[in-house]
């Protein structure tokens, strides 16, 4: 079968292709055109488009980009016409999935959702237009299905893939010496993979690691980026940045300063205690105020529904503020493993890998479906 994908950020180019290489497993003919990434290509197929083109973080920024977000849509929904898969995979994306989703639904090509648009933090009479729009809905977290069932709308749960990255990553026993790091213990630095992310919440990361002369601090670069683009953050300072090698760096940390995202959830399951950060322009965040009804940012503290790990968003969000979390998390021995135990309620919770087995199943099942009817 044909299967053509979106995904528009990092984390749905992983996710993307840990899908992809389950739905070889069943399908052997698998065809694939997409838009994500470098781990999606590698699983074969077409690279349409690379979502380093596509990420806007927040209302203002989309707003500035919005001619190349529409030039990216036309695009996209061209070469959809043109290749006319037997499925269409969304996978996140929501401000961008959103609309392909009703292009491909008026066009008779049925639509798949890969993890749920996020429309119960805000704005949630959005469920009527995904239930007009969307054929199958698959959700990752447990509380998104009471949520929809109370609009009327069946979805499938089919677990959280990052259960599946974590628990099929194999770590590299060269990790340190093919980095050069030495023997000091490892605070992970997190900064996102959007522009808008690094160059907010990098310049206070690196300020922070000044107050910590004991441990070293590595930033995991994003694969859309080479290294000289972190160097004007670094004020000088000899912190190394690697690539392609997150879960070995959480492997390897003691603690994580991590950008509010998928990154939070990962640096949890690898048992690393953390804060949170977030900062986004004046205007997104007052909108942001306005319409989101959350009282946590980060996937951790939503997940348990209580403040698991310190989240420091916008003004909160200064190098002063980091460090004196920091220290709580190296130095209070009560307080850091308040946090680890509380990651062991979240891995129950969690549940057990094999959501991308499972969602890749349900789909060939509803597509050959589909086709037949």
């Amino acid at each position: 079968m044909k299967y053509y994908l979106v995904a528009g950020e990092a984390s749905g180019d992983l996710h993307g292709a840990n899908l992809m290489k389950a739905l070889k497993s069943l399908d052997p003919d698998a065809d694939f055109r997409f838009f994500g990434g470098d781990l999606m290509q590698a699983e074969g197929g077409t690279l349409v488009k690379h979502y380093a083109d596509m990420a806007f973080m927040g209302f203002v920024e989309v707003v500035a980009n919005l001619q190349t977000i529409l030039k990216n849509m036309r695009s996209c929904k061209r070469d959809i016409s043109a290749y006319h898969p037997d499925v269409l995979i969304l996978i996140d994306f929501p401000g961008f999935n959103l609309k392909i989703a009703e292009y491909a639904k008026a066009n008779g090509i049925p639509v798949n959702y890969y993890i749920s648009p996020k429309v119960w933090a805000w704005n949630q009479k959005r469920v009527l237009k995904i239930k007009r729009i969307v054929d199958h809905l698959f959700c990752i977290l447990p509380f998104e299905v009471a949520f929809y069932k109370e609009w009327g709308m069946d979805v499938d749960y089919v677990g959280n893939p990052l259960l599946d990255a974590v628990s099929a990553f194999n770590p590299d026993p060269h990790f340190l010496q093919k980095n050069k790091l030495g023997v000091k213990k490892i605070i992970a630095l997190l900064p996102g993979s959007r522009k808008q992310e690094i160059s907010r919440l990098l310049p206070d990361m690196i300020r922070a690691s000044a107050s910590f002369p004991e441990y070293q601090f590595v930033i995991a670069g994003a694969p859309a980026f080479q290294a000289d683009y972190y160097a004007p953050y670094l004020n000088g300072e000899e912190i190394p940045v690697v690539f392609n090698c997150t879960y070995d760096l959480l492997n390897h940390a003691h603690a994580a300063i991590v950008a509010s995202g998928t990154a939070t959830l990962e640096t949890a399951l690898f048992n690393v205690p953390q804060v949170v950060v977030y900062k986004g322009g004046k205007l997104t965040i007052a909108i942001a105020r306005m319409l989101v009804k959350l009282k946590f940012i980060s996937l951790v503290n939503l997940i348990m529904d209580k403040a698991v790990v310190k989240e420091l968003i916008q003004e909160e969000c200064t190098a002063n503020k980091i460090s004196e979390e920091l220290k709580l998390i190296v130095n209070d021995v009560t307080y850091r493993q308040n946090m680890l135990n509380n990651y062991d309620e979240l891995d129950v919770r969690m549940g057990q890998p094999g959501a991308s087995a499972k969602t890749a199943r349900l789909i060939v099942k509803y597509t050959e479906a589909d086709r037949k009817s």
